[in-house]
């Protein structure tokens, strides 16, 4: 399998969507962050996401010349408008407001509306751990998953990711869907003709299956039941009432390259330590708990696979299969020496 450099596979990723009509800073943005989640081993997160959203500019899901913007601000609090942009200029603006905002009043909240899909969500909260700040961030997404009680999706799996800087050691990330499992497992088992555990999906009607191809025709469950929902719910108001994005259920799938322009919502909070108890002392209750859940010899803490994922392609590269080199290259119409 060809294996590429992470500064040649954002190179290739980057001409991809320049081809495609994002503007240099968006193709940039975006690269950058499909590849670093491709580093992490999230894969739905990384370069196969080229040419899904090369589909969307093509097809104008996507305004490849949008610049994000500032509409409203007050204090800690402020509101960016991607202007039906990929997501990646809006939430590299909503970090440095949030980390200049979070300094100065102690606490900051970002809202985005009119945006797109967001990718992984920890690398927005890393940016943020990094610069010192707790942070967390939501986005929902086309709709998944019903509310409690309903069969009908209405809410996407809405991530949520937090992240906590530590000291002498890289930031504490937890990134999560709030479904019970990926939608990608499903479809992967529908392409292998196997069943799925009760618990994942309901089928069109409302009922629990075990039949993939019915799971994909109605709507995931959320993790944990009624209560995953109710976070899925918490969410979607974060992300959307707040910044009058459009709800999970206005948007079109992302499975199709043609449909509408989601306008989804996303939100970051990032905190100061140094505003409450203090850097120090916010760094000493975190060790002291990091510590007590590392006595246990199976304890593996949040995030510390993908870091070791992230250190490892940054050494060694990416590998990327021939199908997918392939479909880059020809998006891109370059000669990139990245075989």
């Amino acid at each position: 399998m060809p294996r590429l450099t992470l500064p040649e596979a954002e190179a290739l990723a980057t001409a991809a969507l320049a081809a495609a009509g994002a503007n240099p800073e968006m193709a940039r943005l975006t690269a950058q962050a499909l590849v670093a989640g491709e580093a992490e081993g999230q894969g739905g997160h990384g370069l196969s996401r080229v040419p899904q959203y090369a589909g969307f500019l093509a097809n104008g899901r996507a305004d490849g010349a949008a610049t994000p913007v500032l509409l409203a601000e007050r204090g800690g609090a402020a509101l960016i408008d991607a202007r039906h942009g990929l997501a990646y200029p809006a939430l590299d603006l909503a970090v440095r407001e949030a980390a200049r905002r979070a300094r100065q009043n102690g606490v900051a909240f970002l809202g985005i509306t009119n945006s797109h899909h967001a990718g992984a969500m920890g690398l927005p909260v890393a940016a943020l751990a990094r610069q010192g700040l707790v942070a967390l961030a939501f986005t929902n997404s086309p709709a998944a998953m019903p509310v409690p009680g309903g069969r009908r999706p209405l809410m996407g799996t809405n991530p949520v990711a937090a992240a906590f800087p530590r000291r002498d050691a890289a930031p504490l990330i937890i990134d999560m869907a709030l479904s019970e499992v990926a939608r990608g497992k499903i479809m992967l088992a529908a392409k292998a003709g196997k069943k799925i555990p009760l618990g994942w999906a309901l089928d069109a009607e409302g009922n629990p299956t075990t039949d993939p191809h019915a799971a994909l025709d109605g709507a995931m469950l959320a993790m944990g039941g009624a209560k995953g929902a109710l976070l899925a719910l918490i969410v979607e108001l974060l992300c959307c009432a707040l910044t009058g994005a459009a709800f999970g259920f206005e948007a079109d799938s992302f499975f199709a390259a043609e449909g509408n322009r989601p306008r989804l919502g996303h939100a970051l909070l990032a905190i100061d330590p140094g505003a409450l108890v203090g850097e120090a002392g916010f760094a000493d209750r975190l060790e002291f708990l990091l510590a007590a859940m590392q006595g246990d010899p199976g304890v593996r803490l949040p995030g510390s696979r993908r870091a070791g994922l992230a250190a490892h392609a940054a050494a060694d590269g990416l590998e990327v299969p021939d199908s997918l080199l392939a479909q880059l290259q020809a998006l891109a119409r370059s000669n990139l020496n990245v075989a």
